[in-house]
């Protein structure tokens, strides 16, 4: 696992070690890949997903775009090999990342593509996908998919192809981070806490809600970040309930600001902070303490609990007990895994275990957020918090010094 980075307080890159690094992630992940292919008996993946292609084979384009169009997509061996279908004029994006990779030219059936020549394309799409995986796994039938359209689907079933969940596979091999991997998280939560210090400079009663985000935006930009899953920014009563993203909201002295990074930065690592403030000079009020108190207490004390061999049913159970005025308004989950994105697992509160939860154990070398929003059922603010961490042999470590309001407490 991970340990050493740890012992670096900066956890800076060196643009000296950079390359040894992304060779070392780089060579972990597309193992961890083909772990899961070996260990489900099933010869290679089909992937779609931006996130996962970046995860097996470290190549990036035009993500958010991809993500809703898709117009690359790559196929993983267990033995290693990788065939990719890159965009249009795009074979470059594979320059320096030494993978020896088999690039073709792709096809598309969505709508924007192929109008009404979709079934048509999604037919000669097909035929090359079950060419490539008959060429190179000459009598299975097994093939992971992690995302598939319709007309897709059928041709494959239809070809005596049998598919197996992909998503589940890539989930499970990015659970566990490498030293490296770390590293690089590093560098994008670095990157984060630059934008969040920039943004508090730059907090003040006249601006608005929109202004204060770009500034997270500009820092992750600047330094060779990705983009932002959200806008989770809000002021105010905007900040009760939850989930409210930035608006033309003018920021009033005496408002709580709450935001939640999100953000996919260097690397193309996620780091996911949660803090609350107060606009202006002054203290808080004794209801603006009182919120911060009780969601300050349930992060810590939940990363106080979070072990490795713990399962994720015993951790909501033992988790902080919400008071009652705040339960209806509380996060959607306890804690979440975190990487390039949000990632498996996604922890239920004990009060909703039978609808939304599942059973699993926490590992040495997964990252996590714990999470906290309280907020009163018909209150007029909010808090959120959240601090993404490591779990290690000796529990859990935080990897942002992102600091809390603690002369609220």
């Amino acid at each position: 696992m991970a340990g050493d980075q740890l012992s670096d307080p900066d956890n800076t890159v060196k643009a000296s070690g950079k390359e040894a690094i992304l060779r070392e992630v780089r060579s972990y992940r597309l193992t961890r890949v083909q772990e899961q292919l070996l260990k489900h008996q099933c010869p290679a993946i089909l992937l779609y997903d931006p996130v996962n292609i970046r995860f097996a084979t470290d190549s990036s384009n035009m993500s958010v775009w991809c993500g809703r169009n898709p117009a690359r997509y790559i196929m993983v061996f267990a033995d290693g090999r990788i065939i990719a279908w890159e965009f249009h004029s795009s074979d470059h994006v594979w320059d320096g990342l030494g993978q020896d990779v088999e690039l073709r030219h792709p096809v598309s059936w969505t709508f924007f593509n192929a109008g009404h020549e979709a079934e048509q394309r999604a037919q000669t799409w097909g035929a090359d996908i079950v060419d490539v995986f008959r060429k190179h796994a000459p009598g299975e039938r097994l093939l992971a998919v992690d995302r598939l359209d319709p007309f897709g689907t059928a041709y494959l079933e239809k070809n005596g192809i049998t598919l197996l969940d992909g998503q589940a596979l890539m989930e499970t091999a990015r659970l566990i981070k490498s030293a490296g991997e770390l590293v690089l998280m590093g560098e994008s939560l670095r990157t984060a806490e630059k934008g969040i210090a920039r943004m508090r400079r730059e907090l003040r009663p006249g601006i608005t809600e929109n202004d204060l985000w770009a500034n997270l935006h500009y820092e992750n930009i600047r330094h060779g970040g990705e983009w932002i899953e959200t806008r989770l920014l809000a002021s105010g009563d905007r900040t009760n309930p939850w989930m409210h993203e930035c608006s033309s909201r003018v920021l009033q002295k005496g408002d709580l600001l709450a935001f939640d990074t999100d953000m996919v930065g260097p690397n193309g690592y996620c780091s996911d902070i949660s803090r609350t403030w107060l606009v202006g000079d002054g203290r808080p009020s004794d209801e603006q303490r009182k919120l911060y108190e009780l969601a300050y207490t349930q992060v810590h004390f939940n990363m106080n609990l979070l072990r490795p061999g713990m399962t994720f049913r015993e951790f909501s159970e033992k988790a902080w007990k919400i008071p009652d005025q705040y339960i209806k308004n509380r996060y959607c989950c306890l804690a979440h895994g975190i990487g390039m994105v949000d990632e498996y697992p996604s922890i239920a509160h004990s009060v909703d275990w039978k609808s939304a939860g599942y059973d699993g154990r926490f590992e040495v070398g997964m990252t996590v957020c714990v999470e906290s929003y309280i907020g009163a059922d018909g209150g007029t603010q909010g808090v959120k918090l959240e601090q993404q961490v490591v779990l290690t042999e000796h529990g859990c470590v935080s990897l942002t010094d992102c600091s809390f309001e603690a002369d609220w407490l």
